[in-house]
């Protein structure tokens, strides 16, 4: 029984290894799933490399939620999202270049960002509660990234990679939920002017706020409570794109406004 314990603690720290060579040597790596099979493990993983990340310096400014389209989920054989953490030197400024050459394989989709004025500790929690805990919205642009090879991706391996967290972009108007319909919300994003995505908030858990619950109640008895202050994206309203050099995303969010991302050429 204690060798079985080593091996599934040193599988975990080799996955950890690979994925952080990958972003150390900017080639991504094989699939982690020949090391770890479970989300338990993946989140093992993803742990080892966060520690790490804090090790170094880096500031947790909040979360990002995946895996909240059903198909999706249907896709992966699952009925629940994923989450990733994030970092302070993941946020770009709205309208600003962004390096496209600190990224592997980057994709851009839009969501809903909440930002949090009270901690959400303890739980499980309410839609009530989590209303009562958020300050203000705003629109976002997640720039999502595998460390894994041509997306070649199962659950396990997208938990373990800190649910492909790349960077995001937040909006700069913040907006209240009070009398904001977040499930009804459409949104648009496009590429130089040409549309590329559309969707709307019920695409993400049948509302944003659901996914906020979630998270929130997955995390609120752990180490990382959400906190006054943090982030959290909560997921894809629709479609994801491909990124190239010099490419300028923007996403409009109805009741919240715009944001844009864009790449340096």
């Amino acid at each position: 029984m204690h060798d079985e314990w080593s091996q599934a603690v040193d599988a975990r720290g080799q996955a950890a290894e690979r994925l952080a060579e990958a972003v150390r040597s900017g080639k991504p790596c094989p699939p982690i799933r020949d090391l770890i099979a479970t989300v338990t493990d993946a989140y093992a993983v993803q742990e080892i490399n966060t520690r790490r990340a804090i090790g170094e310096g880096r500031r947790p400014v909040g979360r990002k939620i995946g895996i909240t389209n059903l198909e999706l989920q249907k896709k992966f054989g699952i009925d629940r999202p994923d989450f990733g953490m994030l970092f302070a030197d993941m946020a770009y400024p709205d309208g600003l270049p962004i390096p496209l050459d600190r990224f592997l394989q980057p994709r851009v989709e839009a969501e809903v960002a909440l930002v949090l004025g009270r901690d959400l500790t303890g739980g499980p929690f309410t839609v009530a509660d989590v209303l009562r805990a958020v300050e203000f919205a705003l629109p976002a642009i997640e720039i999502a990234d595998s460390r894994i090879a041509d997306w070649d991706i199962t659950l396990a391996d997208t938990v373990a990679d800190n649910a492909a967290a790349g960077a995001f972009v937040l909006g700069c108007t913040p907006v209240s939920l009070t009398g904001l319909d977040l499930r009804a919300a459409g949104m648009t994003m496009t590429r130089g002017g040409q549309e590329v995505s559309t969707g709307s908030g019920a695409a993400c858990l049948g509302s944003p706020l659901n996914a906020a619950v979630w998270l929130a109640s997955e995390l609120g008895r752990t180490d990382y409570a959400l906190r006054a202050g943090d982030v959290v994206l909560t997921g894809a309203l629709g479609p994801v794109s491909t990124v190239e050099p010099g490419d300028v995303f923007e996403a409009h969010v109805e009741g919240l406004g715009s944001v844009r991302a864009v790449f340096a050429q």
